[in-house]
C-alpha cells in the first residue's frame, strides 16, 4: 500500500461510542470538546480553532470564518454526522456554543482540555450544569482501527527508508544538523507529509540528553549517535530510534548498547493484550538495573502513538491498566551517561492478542550499527 492509495478515513459512529462511554462512566450524555486532536478524531476537521458539542442525538461544530468551507469539506468526506455553525467574532462563537448547549441539562467536559479561566468563562455563560468527566475521547483513541494503523505503518516506512539512505553518511564527517536535514528531506521523498516531531540526532556527549536538539557538532570516531526519527501520514505519527557506534568506542558505550538492546528485546517479548503497561516497563528496567545502569535510565519505557506522538497508554511505572488489542505503543529503553553519550533503541508496535506486530523495520543487529569512519 502507498500513501496515494489510502482511502478516506471514515469516522461515522465515533460520536456514538463517546455517548456510550459517557453514559456508563459519568452518567452524562453530552460533551464539550475543545481539544483540536479530539475534534479531529471525531469529525475529521483539522483547523486550528473550533469548539465541538457532542449532544445526545447529534454533534455541532462551531468555527470562525476562516474554517467554514474547510469544515464542510472535511466533515462531508469523513462521514461524521455534524452540524457546522460558522461565526465571525469571538462573542458570536461563544453565543453559538451557548445556544447549541441550551436545553441539555448537563454538559460534560474533560478538565485536561480547558484552563481554569476557560472553565470559569463557560460556567458564567452556559445555562447548563458543567460536569467534570473522565477523558473519554483520549481513552477511545487508544485502540486503533486497521485504516489508522495503515497510516502509521506508511509513516514508519518513510522513516525506515530515509534512515537506510542516511546511515552510511553518519561516518563521513557530517554534522548533527546535516544528518537531520537529510533525514527530514528523505522522509518527505518517501511519502511522509511532515516529520512527526523535531528529528533528534545526538552524537557523542550530546547523546546523554534524551531530547537533544541537533547542533553543528561534527560526528567523530568514537561517538555514539542516537537517531530518533518519525514521519506523519494523514495526521498519524510514527516513532523510531536507533543508536550507531562510529569506529572504536569506549567499552562502556559498547556495554550500554548491548544492555539496552537486550532490554528492548525483552520488552518487546512482554507486550501482549492483557499485560499491564507497567509490566513492560518493569521488564525493560529490571534488565538495565541488574546490569548496573539503573540510575541512567531516566524516562519511561514507552507511550501510545496515534494522532499525537505522545498519548495514552503510558508504558511506565504506575500504568496498571492492561494493554488492549489495537493499541500502538513504543518500546524504547535507554541509558544516558553524562560526558560520554547515550543509547536508546525504539520500535513502534501494535498490541495483538498473543504479542505485538512491529511497524518499524530499520536494522538493529550489531554489524549494521557499528559503522567504520570513512577515510
Amino acid at each position: 500500500m502507498s500513501v496515494e492509495s489510502l482511502s478516506v478515513l471514515r469516522l461515522s459512529g465515533r460520536d456514538d461510542a463517546v455517548r456510550q462511554q459517557l453514559n456508563v462512566a459519568d452518567n452524562c450524555r453530552s460533551l464539550l470538546v475543545t481539544d483540536l486532536t479530539n475534534i479531529r478524531w471525531l469529525t475529521g476537521f483539522t483547523g486550528s480553532a473550533g469548539t465541538l458539542l457532542v449532544r445526545p442525538d447529534d454533534m455541532v461544530l462551531v468555527v470562525d470564518g476562516r474554517y467554514g468551507e474547510q469544515a464542510r469539506y472535511q466533515i462531508a468526506r469523513s462521514g461524521a454526522k455534524c452540524e457546522i455553525v460558522e461565526k465571525r467574532s469571538a462573542a458570536a462563537i461563544r453565543d453559538a456554543v451557548v445556544k447549541a448547549a441550551s436545553g441539555l441539562g448537563s454538559l460534560g467536559f474533560d478538565a485536561n482540555e480547558i484552563t481554569l479561566g476557560q472553565y470559569e468563562s463557560w460556567r458564567e455563560h452556559l445555562s447548563v450544569e458543567l460536569v467534570k468527566v473522565s477523558p473519554v475521547v483520549p481513552k477511545l483513541r487508544r485502540r486503533k482501527t486497521e485504516p489508522e494503523i495503515q497510516r502509521m505503518h506508511l509513516a514508519a516506512v518513510a522513516a525506515d527508508k530515509a534512515l537506510e539512505e542516511v546511515v552510511p553518511m553518519l561516518s563521513s564527517g557530517l554534522t548533527e544538523c546535516d544528518v537531520r536535514d537529510e533525514l527530514d528531506y528523505r522522509m518527505r521523498k518517501h511519502g511522509a507529509e511532515f516529520t512527526s516531531y523535531d528529528t533528534i540526532v545526538a552524537s557523542g556527549p550530546n547523546g546523554a540528553r534524551p531530547h537533544h536538539r541537533p547542533v553543528r557538532r561534527r560526528i567523530e570516531t568514537g561517538d555514539s549517535v542516537v537517531v530518533d526519527v518519525g514521519g506523519l501520514v494523514d495526521g498519524y505519527h510514527s516513532d523510531m530510534t536507533r543508536t550507531y557506534l562510529i569506529g572504536e568506542v569506549d567499552p562502556v558505550l559498547s556495554e550500554m548498547h548491548e544492555v539496552v538492546s537486550q532490554s528492548q528485546l525483552l520488552g518487546l517479548a512482554r507486550v501482549r493484550a492483557g499485560v499491564a503497561a507497567e509490566d513492560v516497563d518493569k521488564t525493560c528496567r529490571d534488565h538495565i538495573v541488574n546490569a548496573g545502569f539503573g540510575d541512567e535510565f531516566t524516562h519511561g519505557t514507552g507511550h501510545g502513538v496515534g494522532l499525537q506522538i505522545h498519548e495514552m497508554p503510558w508504558v511506565r511505572s504506575g500504568s496498571s491498566e492492561p494493554l488492549e488489542v489495537g493499541e500502538v505503543i513504543t518500546v524504547e529503553p535507554g541509558v544516558y551517561r553524562q560526558g560520554l553519550g547515550g543509547v536508546r533503541i525504539e520500535d513502534l508496535v501494535v498490541v495483538t492478542q498473543d504479542g505485538c506486530r512491529i511497524l518499524t523495520s530499520s536494522k538493529k543487529d550489531r554489524k549494521c550499527l557499528q559503522l567504520q569512519p570513512t577515510t
